[in-house]
């Protein structure tokens, strides 16, 4: 019989990432990254989750300084001391704050990492998934058409399952058209991170032109209506990303046809509990879904690998070579994709160590609980 898991306490850290290069969507440019580190301890062992919220709420409302707060005053002192048999009876606690999916997200995933180590098994294992590699795309930024172009082809050359370029007005229809010109039969999708309306319905209707995968989050991030409105229009998927932030939105975009695709972010939504909701919805319905990511560093990413293993996860995620965004990761494993594979991290929980002595010198903020 496996004992619960005691938490004895926690270390939450903010770590400061320069991006190998800028990174360019609809809302803005990245310089660098700005990693929420959660460490949670029970006996001898460790479990890691990296929080997804942006120092400014440009993607969505959370931000960086709420999530500390929150875990600082809230969410740590309720749980440091107890006990959980398991993810659901953490969840449950958790469960009488409203909202907050990002920063709940960070304290489920340290534990599921927790409490698969406990269990001497893979993450992938304890959350229900196979296999030991993933299919990965990658995501272009965007940039000026000749260099998206280049760097399209490169990373088709490099193996990668999908190519997903970065749009926003006047950034479309020309950038597609050239890359698909070059790589006529390649899997290609477009992100537009909510930079267009039902006024540019014309335009996203010439999409259909180009044979894409999915339109990515064309439309509002808390818009499911025009959604549907889009989605009865276009022959092209809507794939949904910052709409659906719970099982419940998930239910209501399939019904009401506002997607046909969606992105499944665990950090978005929550954390595993509510992606696996998610995804044992969408395959219940027969549609797919696929991994997105949020620049994360190892420790995400580790995380993302892991979650891309479950069935209906069968479009190419977001989950690409660490090294295309940081010049040196914290985790001491390398994450390379190989022929548009990951492999998933061996071994026990989410399967990657920290790199300590490199955390300590992008550390701007650590905090131990007790």
């Amino acid at each position: 019989m496996y004992a619960s898991i005691r938490i004895d306490g926690a270390t939450l850290e903010l770590l400061k990432l320069p991006l190998a290069g800028p990174f360019t969507v609809s809302t803005g440019t990245t310089h660098e990254k700005i990693v929420p580190l959660l460490t949670l301890r029970s006996g001898g062992l460790e479990g890691y989750a990296e929080g997804v919220a942006d120092p400014h709420p440009e993607f969505l409302d959370e931000t960086i300084s709420g999530s500390v707060a929150l875990l600082r005053e809230t969410l740590l002192p309720g749980i440091i001391g107890k006990s959980f048999e398991n993810p659901s009876a953490l969840e449950r606690v958790m469960a009488v704050w409203r909202g907050h999916q990002m920063t709940k997200a960070m304290i489920e995933m340290a534990f599921w990492d927790l409490w698969a180590k406990s269990l001497g098994m893979p993450l992938k294992t304890a959350l229900g998934g196979t296999g030991d590699r993933v299919d990965v795309g990658v995501s272009l930024g965007i940039e000026a058409i000749p260099e998206t172009v280049e760097k399209a082809l490169e990373h088709d050359a490099l193996g990668y399952k999908r190519i997903k370029l970065k749009i926003r007005p006047n950034h479309d229809l020309d950038l597609v058209a050239a890359v698909r010109v070059v790589l006529p039969h390649a899997h290609i999708s477009v992100d537009a991170n909510t930079a267009y309306s039902l006024s540019d319905l014309p335009l996203l209707q010439k999409l259909d032109d180009f044979d894409l995968d999915y339109i990515e989050q064309p439309l509002g991030y808390d818009d499911l209506h025009d959604h549907a409105v889009l989605q009865s229009v276009l022959m092209t998927p809507v794939c949904l990303d910052e709409s659906i932030r719970s099982s419940v939105q998930a239910r209501k975009a399939l019904q009401t046809g506002a997607t046909r695709v969606i992105n499944v972010k665990v950090g978005r939504v929550g954390g595993y509990q509510e992606a696996r909701r998610i995804h044992d919805l969408t395959a219940a319905w027969g549609f797919p879904v696929w991994c997105g990511g949020m620049l994360e560093s190892g420790v995400g990413r580790a995380h993302n690998i892991h979650l891309a293993t479950l069935p209906n996860f069968c479009r190419p995620g977001d989950t690409s070579s660490s090294s295309r965004y940081f010049a040196k990761d914290i985790i001491q494993e390398p994450l390379e994709a190989v022929d548009g594979q990951m492999p998933v991290p061996p071994g026990p929980g989410i399967g990657v160590t920290l790199d300590q002595p490199f955390i300590r010198t992008v550390s701007t903020y650590s905090e131990t609980f007790c």
